[in-house]
C-alpha cells in the first residue's frame, strides 16, 4: 500500500491499495517502516492518497469479524501510526486526495499542515455512527488539534463535513483543486525544507508536543479494550 518517493530533501509516501486506502495492519507496518526508513534521510514528509480518497479508516472487515486478536493488532499498529505522526521529528504535510473518515481523519490530525481536495468528499470522525466507542486517545488528540466549538459534534456526534467544512473544524488547513492536491503539498513541503532549521524543529516539536503526547500515551491503557467493545 505505501510506497516513497525522494524529491530532494522531500520524501513522499504514497498510500494506494486500489480502493478504499483502508488501515489495515500491514498498511500501518509498511507506512512506520517508510517513516522508520526516511527519518534521517529527508527534512519534511508529505502524505498522499490516491484519486478520490485519502482513507476510509480501519479495515472494517477485521474490526466486524470475531478474531479479536486481529483486531487488537491492527488497532494498536494503527495507534503506532497516528503517535509516529503527531511526534515526528519532521514536519509531516498531508495531501488529503478525498474522503478521509475514522482512521483517516485520525491520520489527518496526527499531521502538520493538511491539504484537502475540494470537492464532493466527506471527512469526519464517524465511529459512533459505526458502532464504535471512541477511545480516550481519539478523544485527547481531537482535542488538541480541532475547533473547541465543533468538538462535540466532530465527535460525538459523528458529523460528516466537506474540504472547505473541515477547514474551519480543524481536520484541514486549506483546500485545493483536486488535480493541484499533490502539487500544493509539494510546494508547501518544500519550502518548509528550505526555510526551517531540522535541529530547531526536532527540539521545538519536542516542547509543542510533549504535554499532548503525554496525556495521549497515558489514555492508551484502556483503548484498544474500548475499540473492541
Amino acid at each position: 500500500m505505501a510506497t516513497l518517493e525522494s524529491h530532494g530533501d522531500v520524501s513522499v509516501i504514497k498510500l494506494d491499495d486500489g480502493k478504499v486506502n483502508a488501515l489495515s495492519l500491514a498498511a500501518s507496518r509498511e507506512i512506520l517502516g517508510c517513516l522508520d526508513e526516511i527519518e534521517s534521510t529527508s527534512k519534511v514528509v508529505v502524505l498522499q492518497g490516491r484519486d478520490g480518497v485519502f482513507s476510509a479508516g480501519f479495515d472494517l472487515k477485521v474490526m466486524r469479524s470475531d478474531d479479536t486478536d486481529a483486531k487488537r493488532e491492527m488497532i494498536a499498529a494503527g495507534i503506532d501510526v497516528f503517535l509516529r505522526l503527531f511526534t515526528y521529528s519532521q514536519p509531516v504535510v498531508l495531501a488529503c486526495t478525498g474522503h478521509a473518515l475514522a482512521a483517516g481523519a485520525l491520520i489527518l490530525m496526527s499531521s502538520d499542515l493538511r491539504i484537502g481536495a475540494d470537492g464532493d468528499f466527506k471527512i469526519g470522525l464517524n465511529e459512533i455512527s459505526i458502532g464504535m466507542v471512541l477511545p480516550a486517545f481519539l478523544v485527547e488528540l481531537a482535542r488538541e488539534r480541532l475547533s473547541p466549538r465543533h468538538l462535540t459534534q466532530a465527535t460525538l456526534l459523528s458529523r460528516l463535513y466537506s474540504p472547505a467544512e473541515a477547514v474551519e473544524v480543524g481536520f484541514l488547513d486549506e483546500v485545493a483543486e483536486p488535480g493541484n492536491v499533490v502539487d500544493a503539498a509539494l510546494e508547501k513541503a518544500t519550502m518548509f525544507a528550505e526555510t526551517l532549521d531540522a535541529k530547531a524543529f526536532k527540539i521545538s516539536r519536542g516542547v509543542a508536543r510533549e504535554a499532548a503526547a503525554q496525556r495521549i500515551a497515558q489514555a492508551l491503557s484502556a483503548d484498544i479494550s474500548a475499540l473492541l467493545r
